[in-house]
C-alpha cells in the first residue's frame, strides 16, 4: 500500500561532511527524530536540503537513505529540479528506482518563458510514473504567476499538484477546489493553509519542531483552529527568533547543539560568526525553547 501524499512533512537539510560527501549517519538521526513526532513523510534535497547546490551523487545518496530510513507508511518526495532538464531527468528516473512516491521540482530559473518551463515540468512527469509536484514559489521564480498558468502545469499527465509557498492564500484556496493537491510551503502560516484547502504541509522549521507542526494539523483537520493558531504562533516565536540569522545555517548549527551534526551548509552560505552564535542561543531562549533541546522531542504540542 503506497502511502497517502497528505499531512506534515519535514524539508529535511542535508548532512554533510567536510568534504561536501553525504552523512548517512545523521540523516538518519533526523529522519528518526521527526518520524517519533509523527510526521507523514519528508521531502528531500529541496531548498532546504540544499539539493541544487549538491553534486547528483550526493544527492541520489540522500534520496536512497530516505526511502531505506523511512517507515512504509511515510512518504517520501525527492525534490529532482535541477539546472538542466537531463540532470534533473537522471535524478527523478534514480528516485523511481530508489522507491520515492513523489518528486517535485522548482523551475530551473525566472529567466526561461512559461513555454519552456512548461516543457521542463512535462519531461520531468513522463521520465517515470511517479507523482509530480510543481514548486511553486513565485518570490524565487517569476516565470509561474498565474491560475491559468498554474492549471496548465496541472493538466500534464502525473502532475497532481503543487508545493506552494507564498502568502497568496486566496489563489492556493482556489486550486484546492479545482480538485489539486496542496502541500503549504510556508511555515508561518501553515494553519492558515489548512484552513483555505491545503494538503499538508512541508517546511523547514519541522526540522527542528515536528510536534507542533503535527499539532497544528490534528487541530486543523479536526476543525479546532484556535488550537491550532496558539500551536502555530509558538512556531512563529521561533521562526521570528532564528530569522534575525542566516536561517539554514542556523538551523543546522541547533541540529548540531541538540545532538545531529549536520556539518556546515554549502558556499557561498556563510556559517555564523562566534557572536552571533552567542546572539542566537539567547533569540532562542527568549523564544521559549531550548537551543540544545531540540532532539529531545519535548510535549511541545500540548492543548
Amino acid at each position: 500500500m503506497k502511502p497517502v501524499l497528505e499531512g506534515m512533512m519535514p524539508a529535511v537539510v542535508t548532512p554533510l561532511d567536510g568534504s561536501g560527501g553525504f552523512r548517512a549517519d545523521s540523516f538518519e538521526k533526523l529522519l528518526e527524530k521527526t518520524y517519533r513526532a509523527g510526521v507523514a513523510g519528508v521531502y528531500v534535497c529541496g531548498n532546504t536540503g540544499e539539493g541544487p547546490q549538491l553534486h547528483l551523487s550526493v544527492r541520489k545518496a540522500a534520496a536512497e537513505a530516505a526511502v531505506r530510513s523511512s517507515p512504509a507508511a511515510k512518504a517520501v518526495i525527492v525534490h529532482t529540479g535541477a539546472a538542466s532538464t537531463e540532470d534533473a531527468l537522471e535524478l527523478t528516473r534514480h528516485a523511481a528506482k530508489a522507491g520515492a512516491h513523489a518528486v517535485s521540482s522548482m523551475p530551473p530559473s525566472p529567466y526561461y518563458s512559461f513555454e519552456e518551463i512548461r516543457a521542463y515540468y512535462q519531461a520531468i512527469a513522463e521520465a517515470s510514473e511517479l507523482p509530480v509536484l510543481v514548486y511553486y514559489i513565485p518570490s524565487v521564480s517569476t516565470t509561474i504567476r498565474t491560475l491559468d498558468q498554474i492549471f496548465d502545469l496541472c493538466s500534464i499527465p502525473n502532475v497532481i499538484g503543487l508545493k506552494f509557498t507564498d502568502y497568496d492564500l486566496y489563489k492556493m484556496s482556489l486550486i484546492s477546489r479545482a480538485g489539486h493537491v496542496i502541500f503549504n510551503g510556508s511555515d508561518e502560516v501553515a494553519a492558515a493553509g489548512l484552513l483555505m484547502g491545503a494538503t499538508g504541509g512541508i517546511g523547514t522549521f519541522y526540522c527542528l519542531i515536528p510536534e507542533l507542526f503535527v499539532g497544528i494539523y490534528q487541530h486543523g483537520r479536526a476543525g479546532r483552529f484556535d488550537q491550532a493558531r496558539k500551536l502555530q504562533d509558538r512556531a512563529n516565536d521561533l521562526i521570528r527568533a532564528v530569522l534575525k540569522f542566516p536561517p539554514l545555517s542556523s538551523v543546522k548549527l541547533l541540529l548540531k547543539w541538540s545532538g545531529i551534526d549536520c556539518g556546515a551548509t554549502v558556499r557561498p552560505r556563510r556559517a555564523l560568526s562566534a557572536q552571533e552564535q552567542d546572539q542566537l542561543r539567547i533569540a532562542v531562549r527568549e523564544a521559549g525553547f531550548e537551543p540544545d533541546g531540540f532532539l529531545k522531542s519535548p510535549s511541545l504540542a500540548a492543548d
